[in-house]
């Protein structure tokens, strides 16, 4: 699929007005916000198109479309995998994507881990934790948090450099501000149990419905697809 340039060029200034805009709201520095293009409806063509307008993240939701996507464009870019990793798969992302947003569980970040020490390099990760406590959504339950970080610890091939959540799909936006502020208390509760291999630095929340109230909740990563590359 190509894209028309002079669509996409307005799109992104479009959404870019809408960044700033939420930025200033929130009293925040706009450079503190990174735009992942979510390219899973769209092929290796139109990636290279988003790259050549400046967008610097992709993000691939499933193995077997991002894999030869990223095997055309891989050097280019910031490569990430935000969808659900199956733990098979785990050792076809490792070495491609730079960094996971969907740790989960333990079983997978025991493979991320032993795939990283197979390559002698550390996997940056995303603790996915489902806030909202939707049983449709992927994650892990707050409750088991330092029960999860207590257990990896001795995980020398992982960092969790970041959380990631879902927030519901709702008509006002203003409902999913209790998420993403619960995700950011996240991050800072974290932080104060002072784990070596988990200083939560990035928040990976808000899509193309809702990132200006990510935004305004401490948002560093907002993944947006429609929004930016629908047909």
């Amino acid at each position: 699929m190509s894209m028309d340039m002079e669509l996409l060029k307005q799109r992104m200034q479009s959404i870019e007005e809408r960044i700033q805009a939420a930025c200033e709201r929130a009293n925040r520095k706009r450079e503190e916000v990174k735009i992942i293009a979510v390219t899973k409806y769209v092929d290796a063509e139109a990636i290279r198109e988003l790259l050549d307008a400046g967008i610097e993240h992709i993000g691939e939701n499933r193995v077997q479309d991002g894999v030869p996507k990223y095997e055309q464009y891989g050097d280019r870019g910031t490569w990430h995998f935000i969808g659900h990793l199956q733990t098979n798969k785990a050792k076809e992302v490792v070495g491609r994507f730079p960094y996971i947003h969907s740790l989960d569980r333990l079983s997978l970040a025991e493979e991320l881990n032993k795939r990283g020490e197979a390559l002698n390099q550390v996997v940056f990760c995303f603790l996915q934790l489902n806030i909202s406590g939707e049983e449709t959504k992927f994650g892990l339950s707050p409750n088991d948090v330092l029960a999860f970080l207590r257990e990896t610890s001795n995980m020398r091939h992982i960092k969790i450099i970041g959380l990631m959540t879902m927030a519901p799909v709702v008509e006002n936006t203003e409902d999913a501000r209790p998420v993403f502020r619960g995700l950011y208390e996240w991050k800072d509760r974290i932080n104060e149990w002072a784990f070596p291999h988990a200083h939560v630095e990035e928040l990976s929340m808000g899509m193309s419905s809702d990132f200006e109230v990510a935004i305004e909740e401490g948002a560093t990563y907002i993944r947006l697809g429609s929004v930016l590359v629908k047909p």
